[in-house]
């Protein structure tokens, strides 16, 4: 069984991809950045290392099977896959890569993160600094800012659908919701789904603001059995 919210004109399921996503309409675009299977979700030692831990729940314990990946480029007319370099045997070759150049070298992690993008044209590469997703308000280790999620869906403008089928605490839909797009998203984990309502509807409460519309949107529930 999943749940589905609507926020505004944001559609988010608290499900599992594999089985939602098949049941879901097509898209303009994918826009997406999935578990990479390098452990990113392990705790962490805080008073040693400085990080923040933020909690254990295995969800990056290995990457998205091989036939999700083929299913998020048949749902979409076009895609963008943050941590590419990641999944390189289950992608085809790309021209048009992402770079997000973090702007500072010889850290700990790493000084920039890659984007596949089923786009064709050149290679583009954004200098942001890794403490906008801090700026933001980070809950999730591995949340993307919201600045860049905005970059993406710039490099598609044609692109008013838009699904993350690993919403986590909902970025994307926040980018959508700064730039009037229509989202989709999905995540597994109760405690990040949780996170990106109330992000999303902050966005959308944010964004009717500037618009002549009530001020906070409205937001329904519904169960779907899948």
């Amino acid at each position: 069984m999943a749940e589905k919210v609507v926020i505004g004109n944001a559609e988010l399921w608290h499900g599992d991809c594999r089985e939602v996503l098949p049941l879901l309409p097509s898209v303009d675009l994918v826009l997406t950045d999935p578990p990479y299977g390098i452990g990113a979700d392990r705790t962490r030692n805080t008073p040693k290392d400085g990080w923040v831990d933020y909690g254990h729940e295995g969800w990056d314990k290995e990457r998205p099977s091989p036939w999700l990946f083929g299913l998020m480029r048949e749902k979409a007319k076009e895609c963008v896959v943050w941590g590419g370099n990641y999944f390189t045997d289950l992608l085809p070759p790309s021209m048009c890569w992402l770079v997000w150049d973090k702007g500072q070298t010889d850290f700990s992690l790493a000084d920039c993160e890659f984007a596949w993008n089923s786009k064709q044209g050149a290679a583009r590469r954004l200098m942001l600094p890794r403490s906008e997703a801090l700026k933001d308000g980070k809950e999730h280790p591995t949340q993307k800012p919201v600045r860049l999620m905005v970059w993406c869906l710039e490099k598609h403008p044609s692109a008013q659908t838009v699904c993350d089928p690993f919403m986590g605490t909902g970025t994307t839909g926040v980018a959508c919701a700064q730039l009037g797009r229509k989202f989709t998203g999905i995540e597994r984990e109760p405690k990040y789904f949780d996170i990106a309502c109330r992000r999303i509807e902050d966005a959308q409460r944010q964004a009717k603001l500037f618009e002549d519309a009530p001020a906070r949107p409205v937001m329904t529930k519904t169960a779907a059995l899948l």
